[in-house]
């Protein structure tokens, strides 16, 4: 991919955001640091432009990212979204970011799917398309970076807060600037964005040094369930619904928990399974090097990056999932 993908921006999804006065913004279910950070500066920036711009998800942001500048300024009632939609009329735009396919919007996915028109911006590498327009960039590292490109091919600019919500899906989404997926031009952008003012210590403060004592609890929990096959390099946890009422945490307190066995030296595949309600089982998935998780995830029809995927299966206990995965992943080992 060229340094900066403004070049390949579709030019009717430019056209869709300029002609638009309302849009509609949404991320996938459960988002994430870079679906938050994206949506929230996105919005932002519409708003400066003069637009009428609604940030819209089916449950409040966790308290791991509740410090994001306008986290509180929301709608997560359905209700709503169908009144403004109903009120825009013709004048509108759906924007879905950070999502790979059409079922990471959720239960209101009908609703959305309704939109015409329904702007993609995506960087995952197995994206199912949907929607009217779409902007997919594998390369990027995230969908943070290519709301920042969106934001200059628009001409628009970035105050400090916007600035802040695109750092911190960057930051988030690269493992401060660890992943393979970090390039020369997302550190230029991250310097452009501490430009702004953004201060990499208290985004650290926030992201890193903010656990509870619940978390904390589940954690002492979950890291005792880790084990490893394959000589070491194959590592299995998870996360029991019984393990989260004893600890009194969440599952989305589970975020980062994944990265303590990716980070033994022998290990080159991780699996974290979790249990969720209404017998539906979460799997993660993270990599090290060559192998691809993200072609597993597509085999029991999930998706994701190559060093990064996941997927849920349903009615499995979580041996089950474990042993469904296991010869799988030995498979994708180099």
């Amino acid at each position: 991919m060229k340094e900066s993908p403004i070049e390949t921006i579709p030019e009717p999804l430019l056209a869709g955001i300029r002609r638009a006065n309302n849009l509609a913004l949404f991320a996938h279910t459960h988002p994430d640091g870079d679906a938050l950070g994206s949506l929230f500066g996105l919005a932002r920036v519409l708003r400066s432009m003069g637009k009428n711009a609604v940030c819209f998800l089916e449950a409040p942001v966790s308290h791991l990212y509740d410090f994001l500048p306008a986290s509180e300024d929301i709608c997560t009632d359905q209700d709503g979204l169908r009144l403004f939609l109903s009120r825009a009329g013709s004048d509108i735009a759906g924007v879905a970011l950070d999502c790979g396919d059409a079922d990471r919007l959720g239960a209101w996915k009908d609703d959305i799917l309704t939109i015409e028109p329904l702007l993609v911006i995506d960087h995952h590498l197995a994206h199912r398309a949907f929607g009217t327009l779409r902007w997919v960039e594998p390369g990027c590292s995230s969908t943070g970076e290519m709301v920042y490109e969106l934001v200059q091919a628009l001409g628009a600019s970035l105050d400090y807060h916007s600035a802040f919500n695109l750092y911190v899906a960057i930051c988030t989404d690269t493992g401060s600037f660890r992943y393979e997926c970090t390039r020369p031009r997302t550190l230029r952008i991250a310097a452009e964005l501490l430009d702004k003012g953004v201060r990499p210590e208290e985004v650290g403060k926030y992201l890193y040094d903010n656990f509870t004592r619940e978390r904390l609890k589940l954690m002492e929990l979950v890291l005792a369930t880790i084990t490893l096959t394959a000589d070491g390099q194959i590592a299995f946890m998870h996360v029991s619904a019984e393990m989260l009422r004893q600890s009194g945490a969440s599952l989305q307190d589970v975020e980062g928990f994944i990265d303590f066995p990716r980070s033994l030296r022998s290990v080159k595949i991780v699996a974290l399974i979790k249990e969720g309600k209404e017998g539906q089982i979460a799997v993660s998935l993270r990599a090290k090097g060559e192998c691809d998780v993200s072609a597993v995830a597509r085999g029991f029809d999930g998706g994701g990056h190559r060093n990064a995927a996941g997927f849920r299966l349903q009615g499995k206990s979580i041996d089950e999932v474990r042993g469904q995965i296991s010869e799988v992943l030995h498979r994708a080992l180099p």
